[in-house]
């Protein structure tokens, strides 16, 4: 049911639906990022403040360039995508006007999830997402963990435990990196990723940390 369920989903997705979909850090709800009435669904659905960004979702990396203005080598954004990491880039005029409207910066996800990936290659336009959670509660590694969102969700797809549900390392979500100013980095959110990612960033293309 690999196929079924990822038609299934595209579809519940092209309907405007809400989607709550596994991703390699933790579990997460999604949309598409073009359709403004799905984008406002997931802020209602969380009871997300509305001045907090949602990220896009890809399958891979060459669609980046359709809706980010990309300032870093093809090589860095394949050194750390797919995988638990959130890139925050410039957008470009393509995407959807109504989605992080007070910010000229987007976040892309490509999760290292083969699920995810084959979801967001099944839709013609970027998704939007977020965890599977109500704002300011813990994340979630399994679908039963968000049960009282199920029904205000087109469908669930449960792709079993994610990770280790014992450790809190597990639930602290991507790491968020700001490459959107040419030669620097910084840390938005430190998440599972964050050794890793800085030192691909220092070490190997020479960005230097943005003094917060």
């Amino acid at each position: 049911g690999w196929r079924e369920a990822v038609a299934a989903a595209a579809g519940a997705l092209q309907a405007g639906g809400l989607v709550a979909v596994p991703t390699d850090t933790v579990y997460g709800v999604a949309c598409l990022a073009q359709d403004s009435a799905a984008v406002r669904s997931i802020y209602s659905l969380k009871g997300r403040n509305g001045a907090k960004p949602l990220a896009i979702c890809l399958g891979d990396v060459e669609r980046l360039y359709r809706y980010c203005h990309v300032n870093v080598p093809d090589e860095l954004l394949r050194d750390l995508l797919p995988g638990p990491v959130t890139v925050v880039l410039q957008r470009s005029e393509e995407l959807n006007k109504d989605l992080n409207p007070f910010t000229s910066l987007v976040g892309v996800r490509i999760p290292n999830h083969p699920f995810m990936r084959d979801l967001a290659r099944a839709c013609s336009g970027p998704l939007a997402l977020t965890s599977a959670n109500i704002s300011s509660h813990g994340s979630t590694l399994t679908v039963l963990e968000f049960q009282d969102l199920w029904p205000q969700l087109s469908l669930v797809i449960d792709g079993g435990p994610i990770g280790d549900i014992q450790s809190p390392e597990c639930r602290l979500g991507s790491t968020v990196v700001d490459l959107s100013v040419s030669g620097k980095f910084s840390i938005i959110r430190p998440g599972c990723a964050l050794t890793p990612t800085v030192d691909i960033l220092k070490k190997k293309y020479g960005l230097v940390p943005e003094s917060s």
